[in-house]
């Protein structure tokens, strides 16, 4: 098996599964229980906390656990609107971000909520003058992706930070679940308030991920109930899953900074190679993410081409899991000025620390074939 859909989820690391189970077997006690058991799970959990800290460079108090990236992205940008809705109810996107962004936003739009969606160039990047254009007084969040899930752009998210730190009633958020492990952000001294990370996009659990929420952020919270989470996040933590995200996340970090070099390696061999196949174009940007790389070969179904090599144990994916099975165009490509003919006929590459050359070469050898003998039997 030849697994390239590392951005849709990746496969578990078996340490991650190991310190998942050893922890639901010896601390399954509730963290909130005041009894002996009770108090070592909360230990337990503090002690989570304060190495994920030390992995981000934050405060504990600055970790809240989700179950991942859609709830954390859901948690800042509602959160946000509904605790400071007094402020204002306008908020900034783009119209490429993750689903859980945008349906967010549209959702926020029927409530009475104002959202301006910024247009993307082709490289699909946001020009700033067009962000601080759309500043207003009743501005209230900025939320942006930090790399995009379909295309592998990086937005400048250092610089955007700039411009909302101007602006001390404005939240900035980053959707940062396919930057983790793969692109650094700093969150010290950055500007960025809020920040998405999910488990199972970085060999960790499904289920697992953290929100960074900067001191004195204040969320209305989307649970109610025992106030846990500082009372962001109310509903008994899922520490065995806590753990192993930390587990998860101290492991992505360490292959980010030992073979980043060799996932931009990869990365460019296969780009060289699609090149110099035959009516395929290349959606992805040059200044791109080192695992995500995006193409179409117009004239062929997408998903066509995905069970074909499927059939050779090849895994590939469309768009973003989360919206492939909707529409045939691409919204990410169609808000980059890219043609109709590009957009319904896109696929993703996207890949981990654990693929290899060798992977590689087979893959475009077989895509070669598929490309060529589909096109036969189409005419």
């Amino acid at each position: 098996m030849i697994y390239l859909d590392n951005s849709a989820t990746t496969k578990p690391e078996a340490s991650v599964l190991k310190s998942y189970e050893k922890v639901s077997m010896h601390f399954f006690a509730n963290p909130s229980s005041i009894h002996s058991l009770g108090g070592e799970s909360e230990k337990l959990l503090h002690q989570a906390k304060g190495e994920a800290a030390k992995l981000l460079e934050v405060a504990p108090s600055e970790i809240v656990f989700t179950s991942g990236g859609t709830e954390g992205n859901n948690l800042a940008i509602k959160g946000i609107a509904f605790e400071h809705q007094h402020r204002g109810k306008h908020i900034i996107t783009t119209a490429i971000e993750h689903a859980s962004v945008y349906e967010a936003c549209k959702g926020l739009e029927t409530l009475g909520f104002d959202v301006t969606y910024l247009p993307v160039n082709q490289e699909g990047v946001i020009n700033l003058n067009d962000l601080q254009a759309a500043i207003q007084d009743d501005t209230i969040l900025i939320s942006i992706m930090h790399v995009n899930s379909e295309l592998g752009s990086i937005q400048p998210i250092e610089k955007i930070a700039k411009i909302s730190k101007r602006y001390p009633k404005l939240f900035f958020h980053v959707d940062y679940v396919q930057g983790l492990g793969k692109v650094p952000l700093s969150f010290k001294d950055s500007g960025i308030d809020l920040c998405t990370m999910s488990g199972h996009k970085i060999h960790g659990l499904k289920g697992t991920g953290i929100l960074y929420v900067k001191d004195r952020t204040t969320l209305y919270p989307l649970f109610h109930g025992g106030s846990q989470e500082q009372g962001i996040r109310s509903g008994t933590e899922n520490l065995p899953g806590a753990v192993s995200f930390i587990k998860a996340l101290r492991l992505i970090l360490e292959k980010e900074k030992n073979q980043r070099y060799e996932l931009i390696q990869m990365q460019q061999y296969i780009r060289k190679e699609l090149e110099e196949l035959p009516d395929v174009f290349i959606n992805t940007p040059l200044h791109a993410a080192p695992h995500i790389i995006n193409f179409s070969v117009p004239g062929i179904k997408p998903e066509v081409l995905i069970h074909t090599l499927a059939n050779h144990g090849i895994y590939i994916s469309t768009k973003s899991a989360c919206s492939s099975k909707q529409s045939e165009d691409s919204r990410v490509l169609v808000g980059c000025g890219l043609p109709k003919s590009r957009a319904t006929s896109a696929l993703r590459i996207s890949l981990s620390y654990t693929n290899t050359m060798e992977e590689l070469q087979r893959f475009i050898n077989i895509l070669s074939k598929s490309i060529q003998q589909l096109k036969n039997v189409l005419g």
